[in-house]
């Protein structure tokens, strides 16, 4: 055997850490979460794409990615106002991956120096709770309005132009201090009467 068929040219080694450093870089990964947990409010997540690896024979094989546990999610919250969903076992997700270590910033929030050196790691996963596969299509999905609603679509709130609908296939429940209709009080409104019909609400 020659000599260039044992050692690899710089052509070809340049392609094997391109490659090498390839596999090792995570971006982004859709998953289905396995637990969520209330108080920490993490998730687990199973990663849906499996992974192409080298056994110790040199032949490809399929393989699934352990779990990644401890997952922070994201949902919309600024300004001191937020979304809650009641993320649950088998939500699909999009699990994206940090650049730098997050474990530092994780714990103590603000500016933190990373606790780890690594780049785009297993461990630095994010959950982002909300894309879906062919199979779980929202049905009745609404390309003229803005809606929030349950999965079924019997329940929403709808804001379409300048008007807003709501509709319940359950209870309307209202508990506030004071309820407004058109700028009345429905709690304290009156209406005169005067032996026929009453006078509109004032």
């Amino acid at each position: 055997m020659r000599i260039p068929e044992i050692i690899p040219s710089k052509t070809e080694e340049g392609e094997m850490i391109k490659s090498n450093l390839n596999n090792s870089l995570r971006v982004a990964c859709p998953g289905i979460i396995q637990a969520f947990d209330i108080e920490s409010q993490t998730a687990t997540v199973r990663l849906c794409i499996r992974e192409s690896i080298t056994n110790d024979s040199g032949a490809s094989q399929w393989a699934e990615i352990p779990p990644l546990l401890d997952l922070p999610i994201l949902i919309p919250r600024a300004g001191g106002y937020m979304m809650t969903l009641p993320i649950k076992a088998g939500d699909e997700c999009l699990v994206v991956f940090s650049d730098m270590c997050i474990d530092g910033w994780f714990m103590h929030g603000g500016v933190q120096n990373q606790m780890e050196k690594r780049r785009h790691d297993l461990s630095d996963g994010i959950c982002i709770p909300g894309i879906w596969s062919q199979p779980n299509r929202v049905k009745d999905y609404s390309t003229t309005s803005c809606q929030i609603r349950n999965e079924e679509g019997s329940s929403y709130i709808e804001l379409s132009g300048d008007n807003v609908n709501i509709v319940a296939k359950g209870s309307i429940n209202l508990s506030a201090a004071s309820v407004k209709s058109n700028g009345l009080d429905i709690n304290t409104h009156t209406h005169t009467y005067s032996g026929g019909e009453t006078s509109d609400p004032h």
